[in-house]
């Protein structure tokens, strides 16, 4: 046996989880907002004047924050299930992208929350590039 040789196998990285701990911690976020809607209190603590008059409008609409919080849950269970990862990441970036400017605008002490969600959100889009690849695609003919 040569001395450079071994017989163990080689070691695994640790960095092989980091997808399944961002899509759990996305999921959960997510998952967890929404489903919180439906079930809890809103907070007694008050909001800012132009993020209550945006939270009071949508819902005005009487079905935008429903969708919204039903969009949300679902797309949480399916990342934390494990199923469908990549529609959950599409159909949650425009909200990431419209809860980042909510609170970059409106609520800037959450800005942090907003950091974390796009950060986990990037790195999972990256984490499955390739199944975005064809959706990226400048010219698709019809199959």
């Amino acid at each position: 046996m040569h001395p450079t040789s071994s017989s163990a196998p080689p070691t695994k990285s640790f960095t092989r989880f980091f997808p399944v701990i961002a899509r759990i911690l996305l999921g959960f976020v997510f998952f967890a907002g929404g489903l919180s809607y439906f079930l809890m209190a809103p907070p007694e603590s008050p909001m800012p004047e132009g993020a209550a008059a945006f939270a009071a409008a949508m819902m005005k609409t009487g079905y935008l924050m429903q969708l919204l919080k039903v969009t949300e849950t679902v797309a949480g269970a399916l990342l934390l299930i494990n199923r469908f990862v990549p529609l959950a990441l599409a159909v949650l970036a425009p909200v990431i992208i419209n809860i980042t400017a909510y609170l970059a605008f409106l609520m800037p002490q959450g800005v942090v929350l907003a950091v974390v969600l796009v950060a986990l959100e990037l790195y999972l889009a990256w984490s499955y590039r390739s199944a975005f690849r064809p959706m990226l695609a400048c010219r698709v003919t019809p199959g």
